[in-house]
């Protein structure tokens, strides 16, 4: 394992969830530099800290290690609010999906 990525998906997790170092550190009951020492490289958390760590950012120890998505926290927690509705909406989420990735507007210069 790289400690250097898992220093960078740390932080790129928690700038993705929008909190500080500080109330990361906070949030996970540790004192306020914990998070730095661990972006810093200062540290890195064990094993127990570490699944804290992937619950704080509502992903698995997997997902923390797929960099396939740039925004994986985000998806994860639209999957999360997309699993409260109905078979309704999610067809009408759908629909909206399908047309915004055909649209060319919403598309990649590469076509992505």
């Amino acid at each position: 394992m790289n400690p250097e990525f898992v220093r960078e998906r740390i932080t790129q997790l928690r700038l993705e969830k929008g909190v500080s170092e500080y109330q990361m550190s906070y949030d996970l009951g540790h004192s306020r530099g914990y998070i730095y020492n661990i972006s810093s490289g200062r540290a890195l958390p064990p094993m127990t800290e570490f699944l804290q760590i992937c619950d704080y950012f509502n992903i698995t120890p997997a997902q923390f290690f797929d960099t396939s998505s740039p925004n994986s926290a985000l998806l994860e927690t639209t999957i999360t609010e997309l699993k409260k509705l109905d078979d309704d909406d999610l067809l009408l989420i759908l629909g909206n999906i399908r047309r915004l990735t055909r649209d060319s507007r919403y598309s990649t210069p590469s076509g992505k």
